[in-house]
């Protein structure tokens, strides 16, 4: 499904930069990018405790609703075709509700028909390289390699205690590509995928992040941006596993120098 999704988005962009080479459009040429995102993702967060209990899926126990997060990207250029790239986001989700279904979780029992709070944290870190073997004025095509940093903590809590999952800290390698390609002057649009698998008996680390957006050059050192991005972590790490997916649209603004 990935394969057949990179090919939809990269094929136009090959398409629209192709044909953008005839044109005067705005040149590749800053140092820096720096730039603030909102994001309004879809959750999907299930997680397992180590031999305490079994998977709760936290979005429909607790009934989780979409939330906005500010999400930080920079881009620094070493060389023509060489970017070093890093960005944050902290997602957190605190709700409480009354529990539809009885729920075991890391060695404690949250009885139906009663109050309970949840909190959710996953910070997303990534930090990587980019080599664009084709570069010009109107846009470019690389490959990817980054460091996704994951750390994630879920707690349920009501009246009588707590449960908490071990602080799992999830380093994963990932590789893609990037493309970009300019309609007109002013009006560019860029894809990316990086990915990574890897399954063991008792270590499994799984993580898909894909990315398209549009960006608006207003000025020469600033950019509206619009976009969407899905990421998808499915991990085992010492007996707790987890699916966490976030998905969903953005937008925010780059500034560049």
């Amino acid at each position: 499904m990935h394969t057949r999704l990179l090919a939809f988005v990269f094929l136009p962009l090959f398409l629209v930069a192709g044909r953008a080479g005839a044109q005067v459009v705005p040149p590749e040429t800053a140092n820096v990018e720096l730039g603030a995102m909102f994001w309004t993702p879809t959750p999907e967060i299930t997680l397992t405790s180590d031999s305490f209990g079994g998977s709760v899926d936290f979005v429909k126990e607790f009934n989780i609703e979409d939330t906005r997060f500010r999400e930080f990207r920079a881009v620094l250029k070493v060389g023509r075709k060489h970017k070093i790239r890093f960005s944050r986001v902290a997602v957190k989700y605190d709700e409480s509700t009354t529990l539809a279904n009885t729920i075991s979780f890391e060695g404690r029992t949250f009885p139906a028909g009663t109050p309970a709070d949840t909190n959710i944290e996953w910070n997303l870190m990534r930090i990587g390289y980019e080599w664009d073997f084709v570069a010009r004025d109107y846009g470019f095509v690389g490959l990817v390699t980054e460091l996704k940093y994951n750390k994630v903590t879920g707690t349920i809590s009501n009246a009588l205690g707590s449960a908490t999952t071990g602080e799992q800290k999830v380093p994963v390698p990932t590789v893609g590509g990037i493309a970009r390609g300019y309609l007109g002057k002013y009006v560019s649009f860029t894809g990316e995928f990086t990915g990574f698998s890897l399954d063991r008996e008792e270590f499994r680390g799984k993580f898909y992040d894909f990315d398209v957006y549009a960006q608006l050059n207003l000025v020469k050192s600033l950019a509206g941006q619009v976009g969407y991005r899905s990421v998808s972590v499915d991990y085992l790490v010492d007996g707790d596993a987890g699916v966490l997916k976030l998905k969903g649209p953005y937008f925010g603004g780059v500034l560049r120098f």
